[in-house]
């Protein structure tokens, strides 16, 4: 199984201000701005460790996904979410030919915990071939659809690994247990090694 992102979340969603006014960094003066780029990046840091430990994209981002073959005839767990469309589905075969599937025959399951691409049966994969499919994944394009306690996760991270920058030590090796508690209840637990 191999996951990749095709697009990431636009800086303009990241709130930078937000997180200028959480640190309570001065401003009116002539260098307003001047870390935007800085906290723009311990942002990223941020919602990437966060999106790690919980397994869901928290901004709105393309992603593309192959399988060589699925958990069950009818259903595939998604390896993260929460999804909101499927945009294609292809099936790729030994020879490196692609059949592009009809959206009819399989449809998506939204579910934040655990979405599922269902079918009467699913599309069967070629011998030797891989299922390839293109989905949006994320809570939305706007920090405003994030819920409350992930954002505020995100803003103390965040602002942890300023702190940390700015105190001349790397990011902490753990997340606070602040931070913790706050995205406990949208971790995904596997039972199984595959995706149910």
């Amino acid at each position: 199984m191999n996951l990749r992102e095709l697009s990431a979340p636009e800086t303009a969603a990241l709130p930078v201000a937000d997180l200028a006014a959480h640190l309570r960094l001065g401003s009116g003066f002539a260098d307003d701005g001047a870390e935007d780029a800085a906290l723009a990046f311990c942002l990223r840091a941020a919602m990437a460790a966060i999106e790690g430990r919980i397994g869901k994209a928290l901004l709105e981002r393309d992603c593309e996904w192959e399988v060589a073959h699925w958990f069950s005839e009818e259903r595939q767990g998604l390896p993260v979410g929460p999804v909101s469309a499927v945009s294609e589905l292809a099936l790729v075969d030994r020879a490196g030919g692609v059949e592009v599937v009809e959206p009819g025959r399989y449809r998506l399951h939204r579910d934040i915990y655990r979405p599922e691409l269902r079918g009467d049966p699913l599309p069967r994969i070629p011998l030797g071939g891989r299922a390839r499919l293109r989905f949006l994944a994320g809570f939305g394009p706007h920090w405003s659809d994030l819920p409350a306690d992930l954002a505020q996760a995100v803003m103390l991270l965040a602002a942890e690994n300023h702190e940390a920058r700015a105190a001349g030590y790397g990011a902490p090796a753990t997340m606070s247990f602040g931070v913790l508690a706050l995205i406990e209840r949208y971790r995904t637990v596997r039972l199984l090694g595959d995706l149910l």
